[in-house]
């Protein structure tokens, strides 16, 4: 492969767009050709992580209660914000460039050879550097839907299913239902299958498919979640439950349980409301100004970010939503106006500065201000770029 690059996005950048729809191939056989170049050890664990909105917050508190509770684990997510190790971590590391480098050096030829995607080459990194480091918990969110989604050509003990609304149309279907089918097939092969609360049409198809599925229990109120944003107490549910069913496979006489992953729920739940996820509702602070970033991309995301906004600013001095070249969030604006003496959006034809000099424009304006930038990852990059150090 020749010598080694600075950055990891050089060795990639003939697979294709890093972006998981826009990059969706369908299929598993390329990622099963890349795994049989590498020697897999399986872990104690495996949990998949479907659904349209939380899957990555749900990952990243899952993972931090099973690492507090002395577990090695492996967290797969995407897409990442400032550098690639982000989507590959060991107990809440990135992996490092040198270590990647060794999956390279294997993965990337044949990856070129068979025409993987760029997130398939990815998911089969993240396998093959769980494997070298012997992780005892991998935890793998899917890209887009489940049923042809890399992350579910290897077979898997668990699986989480976030809320589901529309997104991803192109690939996925038209409808709810038809969506719902597609990320359903998450739980195939998983023993233990847990749901966020749904619709009743969602939760309907997901019986069908798996009538032992679970749902969450949203009593439990979660307050001083480190993680701003009510909605992200739907994802610490979910992660709590999966903890919970861990908990009870400890001490479970059933041959088929998951007895060797030990639990200790005290510090589980400490490792939850503790854990934070870069770019959801992540706060910076330039000069004097407080600026969150949020890197919602739907209308369903928007949505959920809603009820939290007043607890930010009350109003905001700004809101500035910038969104993918092949999307909108136009319908969304309306909503967003209530909460913000201004809302600047991409949608505007005239508007040419991209979200880092539409920020500083209104930063200049209110000094002092309280502002919100959401859009897209590739929106929270942009301002995370432009302002570290």
């Amino acid at each position: 492969m020749g010598n080694k690059p600075e950055h990891i996005e050089q060795w990639l950048e003939g697979l294709g767009q890093p972006s998981a729809d826009r990059d969706y191939k369908p299929g598993h056989e390329r990622l099963l050709e890349l795994l049989s170049h590498i020697q897999q050890q399986k872990p104690r664990l495996r949990v998949r992580v479907a659904g349209t909105n939380g899957k990555g917050s749900t990952s990243f508190m899952l993972g931090a209660a099973l690492q507090a509770c002395g577990l090695k684990v492996g967290l797969y997510t995407s897409p990442h914000i400032l550098s690639f190790n982000e989507r590959i971590r060991i107990n809440g590391t990135p992996v490092s460039i040198d270590k990647l480098w060794q999956s390279m050096e294997t993965l990337m030829p044949i990856a070129l050879d068979v025409g993987a995607s760029y997130f398939e080459t990815a998911t089969a990194l993240a396998l093959d550097q769980f494997s070298r480091a012997a992780v005892d918990v991998e935890i793998l969110e899917a890209g887009v839907g489940a049923r042809l989604d890399a992350t579910t050509a290897v077979a898997a003990d668990m699986a989480l299913i976030t809320p589901i609304a529309l997104d991803h149309q192109n690939w996925l279907g038209d409808t709810l239902g038809e969506i719902a089918l597609e990320k359903a097939y998450v739980m195939a092969g998983c023993r233990h299958c847990i749901s966020a609360p749904q619709d009743d049409a969602v939760m309907q198809i997901l019986r069908a498919f798996n009538a032992e599925v679970a749902v969450c229990d949203r009593s439990e109120a979660w307050r001083g979640l480190a993680l701003p944003g009510l909605h992200q107490r739907i994802n610490a549910s979910l992660a709590w439950s999966a903890v919970q069913r861990l908990a009870q496979c400890s001490m479970a006489t059933d041959q088929n349980a998951l007895k060797s992953i030990d639990i200790d729920l005290a510090t589980a739940h400490e490792a939850i409301l503790q854990c934070r996820v870069p770019g959801r509702l992540q706060h910076l602070s330039i000069g004097e100004a407080d600026v969150w970033l949020d890197a919602a991309h739907n209308n369903h995301a928007i949505e959920a970010l809603l009820p939290s906004l007043k607890a930010l600013a009350d109003p905001f001095d700004a809101i500035v939503v910038f969104t993918r070249e092949d999307r909108s969030l136009k319908a969304m604006l309306p909503l967003l106006e209530q909460y913000a003496v201004r809302v600047i959006s991409n949608d505007d034809a005239s508007l040419r500065d991209g979200a880092v000099v539409v920020l500083e424009q209104e930063i200049a304006r209110k000094p002092q201000g309280h502002f919100l930038v959401l859009g897209s990852f590739i929106t929270v990059a942009s301002i995370l770029a432009a302002n570290t150090d």
